[in-house]
């Protein structure tokens, strides 16, 4: 029965990790690059479907790539 359910619904399974692989790598590498172990931990466990990820990477690392960076 549960073996059915993903054979019927593989296009979906194969969509959702097309969907959350990029985001989670892009995610993963800003929060190692920004030394945030906490954000980096919570990243590779919780799955969100991207939601988490997104968060991340538009709203929570930008003060860290913002400081980093040097003025000219």
């Amino acid at each position: 029965m549960l073996n059915q359910f993903f054979l019927d619904n593989l296009w979906l399974i194969l969509l959702a990790v097309l969907w959350v692989l990029p985001w989670k790598g892009v995610a993963l590498w800003k929060a190692a690059k920004n030394n945030e172990k906490w954000w980096f931990v919570a990243i590779l466990v919780v799955n969100t479907m991207a939601l988490l990820e997104i968060l991340y990477i538009f709203f929570f690392s930008k003060k860290k790539d913002q400081i980093s960076q040097p003025a000219q």
